[in-house]
């Protein structure tokens, strides 16, 4: 009977041992992780009792909590919510938060460590809790063009200071209203997130920094380009065949040329004209001449690989795929086969070339200030990574130059001011309709502005009418202030 007894009381310890471990992880190592959770739906009811903090462009509220009579004390709300989804996100009691919602909830709730003593003023003077205020680096006039030049299509425009990183505008079409999931109507706010998860378009994807990655076309060639020069088997007066079809090797198959520009008028071609027709075949023959290691390299200098990036908002990892044959090799020389990246990360190379090789970090928020006013962060410009060097940045900048003077990329061209670019062009399976690409900056001897803008599913011709010139009335905002 002692023995039994002895048994029953040693499991129950067991038990009871098992049971105090888990709570007290969960109460002081895991409870920062589940209270920032974006499906726990108990901190977000909770949160609803003090007033959230606001995110701010230029002086306006994109996103702030107001008094609400319907059992809640705050709502939280949304102006020309369309145009900044892509960057707020929705607050909802249903379905957590995303954008920077989440990524800024510490400060926009109150609860983050640099606010204690702003929560303990508060406690002692009996107000109640309010979050910190968000600012983005984010120009209001910039943000509303890039929305407008996607007029709905599918497809995303980043824009940033080269200089600095910043980011100036981050747009992702088709969009979608955050008021609709942050609605107190949890009815309302079930059957419109059913709605926008079901549709096609997938509105509730941000296109710019992630969900489905894009192949980046013939604005890779910019990254063969430097890979050339730094190799030291190349210079700008190189001379390489421009066969109109190239036999891949190991296979039955060619790579054809880019049949939209001039390559057909020369049988040799330099890395200049090449890259201002954006011709195939000479950028497949440096990439497997060079070898893969040498371009995958490359492409990690400029962010290929890198899966840390946070502006705060989480960005996918751009990908330059590894194990190839040569064939495959020249596919992703062109930026087709397996290479996938975001126009982010497009415009992240672009202003690397413009900066003298050197990428900046880029980031969203300006600064944030608590209630008090106590400032909590302030943007400064960080030093990323360097991605060539000065003169091969220098030498790619002057045949980017020539590519809106002179070849395909004339779309983004602004009277008076050197403007670079670089057009690209990414095929979908057999549809017959493309992903047509720009990326460039302005003014290219004293760069202001770098851009990457892509849109889903158009054709060869209606590409060419829309990504260049989408650029340009960038550029020319930028310009004429």
């Amino acid at each position: 009977m002692n023995r039994s007894i002895r048994r029953a009381w040693l499991a129950a310890s067991c038990v009871f041992v098992l049971l105090l471990g888990s709570l007290s992880y969960i109460q002081f190592f895991d409870a920062k992780r589940l209270g920032e959770h974006a499906w726990n739906s108990r901190g977000m009811y909770e949160s609803y009792g003090s007033q959230r903090g606001s995110i701010v462009v230029g002086g306006t509220e994109i996103a702030s909590s107001v008094a609400s009579n319907d059992g809640y004390d705050f709502q939280r709300t949304y102006s020309d919510p369309e145009t900044y989804a892509s960057l707020t996100g929705y607050f909802s009691s249903i379905y957590g938060a995303t954008g920077l919602e989440s990524a800024m909830n510490e400060e926009l709730s109150g609860t983050s460590d640099r606010q204690f003593y702003d929560r303990l003023s508060q406690m002692f003077s009996g107000n109640s809790a309010q979050g910190a205020t968000v600012e983005l680096t984010v120009d209001t006039q910039l943000q509303q063009i890039a929305y407008n030049a996607l007029q709905g299509h599918k497809g995303a425009i980043a824009v940033m200071n080269p200089r600095t990183g910043e980011v100036l505008a981050l747009v992702s079409s088709p969009s979608y209203d955050p008021n609709e999931l942050s609605s107190h109507n949890n009815e309302s706010v079930l059957a419109a997130y059913e709605r926008l998860n079901a549709d096609p378009a997938r509105p509730l994807m941000n296109r710019a920094i992630g969900g489905d990655t894009y192949a980046p076309g013939s604005t890779f060639k910019i990254i063969d380009a430097v890979a050339a020069l730094e190799s030291g088997k190349y210079t700008k007066d190189s001379v390489i065949p421009n066969p109109q079809n190239l036999p891949l090797p190991g296979t039955t198959a060619s790579l054809p040329n880019y049949v939209n520009g001039q390559c057909a008028t020369r049988a040799d071609a330099t890395i200049e004209w090449a890259l201002a027709q954006s011709c195939n075949t000479p950028f497949a023959q440096i990439a497997m001449d060079l070898g893969q290691e040498k371009i995958a390299k490359t492409a990690q200098n400029f962010g290929y690989g890198d899966s840390s990036l946070s502006i705060p908002l989480s960005v996918s990892e751009s990908v330059f795929p590894s194990s190839m044959t040569d064939s495959q090799l020249a596919q992703a020389a062109i930026g087709q086969y397996d290479v996938k990246t975001t126009p982010l990360q497009v415009a992240m190379m672009s202003s690397a070339i413009a900066n003298d090789g050197v990428q900046m970090k880029p980031n969203l928020i300006r600064s944030v200030k608590s209630h008090s006013l106590s400032t909590l962060y302030e943007f400064s410009a960080e030093k990323w990574r360097t991605s060539t060097s000065a003169d091969t940045a220098q030498q790619v900048k002057e045949w980017m130059v020539n590519n809106v003077d002179n070849g395909i990329a004339s779309g983004a061209a602004v009277d008076g001011v050197k403007v670079a670019g670089k057009t690209g062009t990414a095929e979908i399976g057999t549809t017959g309709l493309n992903n047509a690409w720009f990326t460039g900056f302005a003014p290219a001897d004293n760069p202001q502005v770098a851009v990457a803008v892509v849109y889903e599913g158009v054709d060869t011709a209606e590409g060419a009418s829309l990504a260049a010139p989408a650029a340009k009335q960038i550029f020319e905002a930028v310009l004429n202030r």
